[in-house]
């Protein structure tokens, strides 16, 4: 699709990667219909932006009032373009996770964009050419210790996105799995940043992340998996898991300590 064709309907849009997404896809000439659940935060990233003629809308999309009030939004919109950023996430060993912190990831990372794509292909399949975008994550494909619950989330996303995709291939909706690696978002919290230090995990900047997911719209048709040797490791974890299983397991002990550690910082 052509960036001056799109309408786009941007979830999480005042986060790290959802702000960067904002601002590359106000370059290239798309129209935006931001939402997240600051109206404050929305404002300030509006007034970051040229054109005046985009839009926000103040909803949670964690529930069904929330997601009806941005389809009836979209609706007067005429969005052609779903992008599911929004996502939550929190390092801990699975035992440190209470069962609202495990609905809560479930819930804004699988089961929303599920539900938005169910209610939002009806008006896509009225556009000549539409998409829609679920952001992922390398930890869709990879299993991670501290992340159980999130990858959880991100695998069934990706599993969906896949499904889908063949669900809609005799449509004009193309379906695209946008999968960043680590990103130096407020999302990762001080234990997680240290984690990653130690580790010597790549840590991509939010901008260069935008500027793929821009790329990917406009070159649909396709999983997009950001980095690298992390894309090299998911092509040998679907082959060989033990092998990336082995080396993984060398990192347990400090995922553990720093797992630990956010559990303490965090209520």
């Amino acid at each position: 699709m052509l960036a001056n064709s799109m309408k786009v309907v941007l979830t999480g849009a005042t986060g790290g990667i959802g702000a960067a997404a904002a601002r590359a896809l106000d370059k290239a000439g798309a129209r935006l219909l931001l939402t997240a659940r600051s109206g404050i935060a929305l404002e300030r990233l509006r007034r970051e932006l040229r054109n005046p003629e985009h839009a926000d809308v103040v909803a949670d999309i964690g529930t069904a009032g929330g997601r009806a009030h941005l389809l009836a939004a979209a609706e007067r919109f005429g969005a052609n373009v779903l992008v599911n950023n929004a996502g939550t996430a929190k390092l801990a060993l699975l035992e440190q996770n209470s069962d609202a912190d495990i609905a809560d990831i479930a819930n804004i990372n699988l089961i929303a964009p599920m539900l938005l794509c169910r209610d939002f292909i009806p008006l896509l399949r009225r556009c000549n050419t539409a998409a829609i975008v679920n952001v992922g994550s390398i930890l869709g494909s990879i299993g991670y210790a501290g992340s159980t619950a999130y990858c959880a989330s991100k695998f069934g996303l990706r599993g969906f996105t896949e499904a889908l995709r063949r669900e809609l291939a005799d449509s004009a909706v193309q379906v695209i799995y946008f999968a960043p690696r680590a990103t130096a978002t407020a999302l990762n919290s001080s234990a997680m940043q240290a984690l990653n230090s130690e580790l010597g995990n790549a840590v991509d900047d939010p901008d260069a992340v935008a500027a793929k997911l821009v790329a990917a719209l406009e070159q649909p048709g396709r999983d997009h998996l950001l980095g690298w040797p992390e894309a090299l490791f998911v092509r040998i974890n679907a082959l060989f898991p033990s092998v990336v299983g082995n080396a993984l397991r060398r990192q347990l002990q400090t995922i553990r300590h720093y797992a630990t550690i956010n559990s303490k910082e965090t209520p």
